[in-house]
C-alpha cells in the first residue's frame, strides 16, 4: 500500500511507522523534495536542516533497536503512542526560535547572521526529547513584524516574501507567515509559530490551517527572539486540531529559564490536552458571539462572503449543542483593538528595547549586541534590508524610550484595566469562550496573555486570478477564552472542525497553470 504523504496526520504517520510502510527518513525526504519544488514560489522556508536526514536515520535505528521510544523517555517498554506522538515527525520552526545546531536563528534579519545561541530554545529541547525531527527554519515577517509600521507582511531579508499558497495576490498574514504557509502547502507535518498580537492567529486564518495561541507562560519563551515577554507566546500550527494538540502536549511545561512558566504550569492537565479531543465538545458550551463588534468592517465590504460564512458557522455551533449568546458587549472594545489608543503600542516600544537587548546579551557570538546596533546595521545595509521601502520607525521609536517612564506606567495600567474588564465580562456571563470571524478578536486575547484557537471556516472565492486555486483563499474562525481555558477551546475547536471539515489543500498557483 502506497502511503499518501499529502495531508497526512500525525496519527496516520505513526500508524504507517508501526506497520513498517513508512520511515521517518522517507517522510523527511518527501518534505525536502516538496520544499525544493515549491519553496521558490511560496518562499515559506528560509533554511532546511542539513542534518534532518541523518536525524531521521537515527530514528530508524532507534526503532529497530527496540530500546526506549526516544532519548530521556520514562516509559517502561516501547512503543508508547501517547508519549511518542512526535517521534520521527518533521517540524519547522519560525526563524526566531533558537536551535543549537547548523541552523542559524536570525528572525529573518541579516544583522543576526553569524550569531551563536547558547542552547536550544526551551520548546526545541522538548521537541527533541520527544523524538521530533527539526526540519528547518520557516520564513516570517522580519523581526516578527516589530521593525516598522510599514513592513510588507511575510517579508524578511533572509527569506524574501512568503506567499499565500492558495492565491498569488492574496493576503498571507503577518509574522508567523512561513510557519503557517509551510503547513498549508504540505511542506512539513507541523510547525511552531510565535504570537505577540495576531502573529499565529492571522496567518493561520488566511492560509487554511489550525493555530493555537497558548496562554502566555504555558510554553517557554527561553531562546526565542522576543518582542515583548509580557505578551509573547509560542504555539503549534497544523492542518488539524488533533495534530496541533499533539504538539501542544509536548511543548508545554515549566522551564527554569522562563520563570513565568512556573505559574502557568497550574493550567496543564495531568493527562495532557489530547483527552479534550471530543466529538461532542460543543455540547453545553456558552459562547459569546462578537460579530456585532466587527460588523461595521464588513458593512463597508458588501461583496465579502465572510458574513454568510460566519452565520453558517454559528448555525453549526448551535446545532452541535453550544449556547451562542448574541450582542454581549466587551467593555471598551473599540479602544482595546486600537493599539495606539489602548496603550499597547506605547508599552510595546518600551518592552521591545528592553527584551531584545536582554536576548542579545545572552548570545555567545553576535554581530549586534543591542537594538541600537541593529538600527545602525540596517542603515549600513539599507539596500539588502530594504530600508527605504519598509523603514524601521518602530525600532527607532523603541530605541528612544527610557525605562522607568511615566508613559510606560500609564500604558501598562490602561492595559491592565482593559484586561480586568474582559475577564469580568467572561466571568459575569459564565462564558466558556467567545467566537469571532477570521482573525478578528486576536488583540483582545493578546493584551492579557489569554489563549485562542483558529480553525478553517470557509473560502473567499472573489476575484480569483487565472491559474489560482478555484476555491479562493481561506477564511478562519477564532475561539478565545480566559487564561488556562485551552481544554475548553480544544473541545470547541475540535468539535467544530469535525462537524465541518472545511480544510482543503491548496492548488499552488503555478501548479494550476
Amino acid at each position: 500500500m502506497v502511503f499518501e504523504f499529502e495531508e497526512a496526520t500525525i496519527d496516520e504517520i505513526q500508524l504507517a511507522f508501526k506497520q513498517n510502510s513508512l520511515t521517518s527518513k522517507q517522510l523527511v525526504q518527501y518534505y525536502k523534495d516538496a520544499i525544493e519544488k515549491w519553496n521558490p514560489i511560496i518562499h515559506a522556508v528560509i533554511l532546511v536542516n542539513p542534518d534532518a536526514l541523518a536525524l531521521s536515520e537515527g530514528d530508524l535505528r532507534l526503532r529497530r533497536s527496540q530500546t526506549r521510544c526516544f532519548p530521556d523517555c520514562d516509559c517502561e517498554e516501547p512503543p508508547v503512542p501517547d508519549c511518542a506522538k512526535l517521534r520521527g515527525i518533521p517540524v519547522l520552526l519560525k526563524d526566531n526560535i533558537a536551535t543549537k545546531d547548523k541552523l542559524e536563528t536570525t528572525s529573518g534579519s541579516l544583522a543576526l547572521v553569524g550569531s551563536v545561541v547558547p542552547r536550544d530554545a526551551g520548546v526545541v529541547d522538548r521537541l527533541r526529547k520527544a523524538g521530533a525531527i527539526i526540519l528547518g527554519k520557516a520564513g516570517l515577517t522580519e523581526w516578527a513584524n516589530g521593525r516598522s509600521t510599514s513592513m510588507q507582511p511575510g517579508w524578511s531579508a533572509r527569506g524574501g516574501t512568503v506567499q499565500n499558497p492558495y492565491q498569488e495576490d492574496a493576503f498571507q498574514g503577518s509574522s508567523s507567515t512561513g510557519s503557517a504557509v509551510s503547513v498549508a502547502a504540505n511542506l512539513v507535518t507541523v510547525s511552531l509559530g510565535t504570537e505577540t498580537d495576531l502573529s499565529i492567529i492571522q496567518p493561520c486564518s488566511v492560509n487554511g490551517v489550525v493555530g493555537i495561541k497558548p496562554t502566555v507562560g504555558l510554553t517557554s519563551r527561553s531562546g526565542v527572539i522576543p518582542l515583548t515577554l509580557r505578551q509573547d507566546t509560542v504555539g503549534p500550527i497544523a492542518r488539524t486540531v488533533s495534530d496541533a494538540v499533539h504538539v501542544l502536549d509536548v511543548i508545554v511545561g515549566y522551564d527554569p529559564r522562563d520563570k513565568i512558566t512556573l505559574d502557568a504550569a497550574q493550567y496543564i492537565p495531568a493527562d495532557g490536552y489530547k483527552q479534550f479531543l471530543t466529538i461532542d465538545g460543543l455540547s453545553g458550551k456558552k459562547i459569546a458571539n462578537l460579530w456585532h463588534h466587527f460588523k461595521p468592517i464588513y458593512d463597508n465590504d458588501t461583496d465579502s462572503p465572510v458574513p454568510n460564512i460566519f452565520q453558517n458557522n454559528l448555525k453549526t455551533l448551535r446545532e452541535k449543542g453550544a449556547v451562542v449568546l448574541d450582542d454581549l458587549v466587551v467593555p471598551d472594545f473599540d479602544t482595546i483593538v486600537a493599539p495606539d489608543k489602548s496603550g499597547e503600542s506605547v508599552a510595546f516600544k518600551h518592552e521591545i528595547k528592553r527584551d531584545l537587548n536582554a536576548y542579545f546579551s545572552n548570545l555567545l557570538e553576535s554581530p549586534v549586541r543591542s537594538l541600537a546596533d541593529v538600527i545602525a546595521y540596517n542603515k549600513e545595509h539599507a539596500t539588502e534590508e530594504m530600508l527605504e521601502e519598509y523603514g524601521q520607525d518602530f525600532f527607532e521609536d523603541a530605541q528612544a524610550t527610557v525605562l522607568p517612564s511615566n508613559a510606560y506606567t500609564e500604558a501598562i495600567q490602561k492595559l491592565e484595566n482593559f484586561v480586568k474588564g474582559f475577564e469580568k465580562f467572561m466571568k459575569d456571563n459564565d462564558l466558556d469562550a467567545f467566537v469571532a470571524p477570521e482573525h478578528a478578536g486576536a488583540t483582545i486575547i493578546a493584551i492579557g496573555g489569554h489563549p485562542g484557537i483558529t480553525v478553517p471556516a470557509g473560502f473567499d472565492p472573489r476575484d480569483i486570478p487565472a491559474g489560482s486555486d478555484p476555491k479562493g483563499y481561506p477564511i478562519g474562525i477564532l475561539f478565545g477564552g480566559l487564561k488556562g481555558s485551552e481544554r475548553k477551546l480544544i473541545e470547541i475547536a475540535y468539535s467544530f472542525e469535525q462537524a465541518t471539515k472545511i480544510r482543503k489543500p491548496p492548488i499552488i498557483p503555478s501548479q494550476a497553470a
